[in-house]
């Protein structure tokens, strides 16, 4: 994953939460609810906020196994291309060897 990418998903954590805690203290402040019923808005909405922390967690958790898997199996079929050509140089140069041994 890119620095970018990484900066990307840590501002919108940040902004998420941030827009969280700000809408929640406004909805408060400017609440004709009574203390129970604030606080138990209060409480559905952590709870809503924890859901959608939880949802996020799981879509980059998701987004990274799928990076790393991909990774490996690039790595994996490049590694197998670089055996592939040094074995086509060796034989090459077994060809070229007997070859020259013929001749002299």
């Amino acid at each position: 994953m890119s620095d970018e990418q990484r900066n990307g998903l840590g501002t919108t954590f940040l902004v998420f939460t941030l827009g969280a805690v700000l809408g929640g203290g406004l909805a408060l402040l400017t609440s004709s609810r009574s203390g129970p019923e604030n606080r138990q808005k209060l409480h559905d909405m952590a709870d809503a906020t924890r859901d959608k922390l939880n949802e996020m967690t799981e879509e980059a958790e998701t987004r990274i196994k799928k990076v790393v898997k991909d990774s490996r199996d690039l790595l994996q079929e490049n590694a197998d291309l670089v055996k592939a050509a040094v074995k086509a140089g060796k034989e090459a140069i077994a060809a070229e060897k007997a070859k020259h041994e013929k001749t002299a």
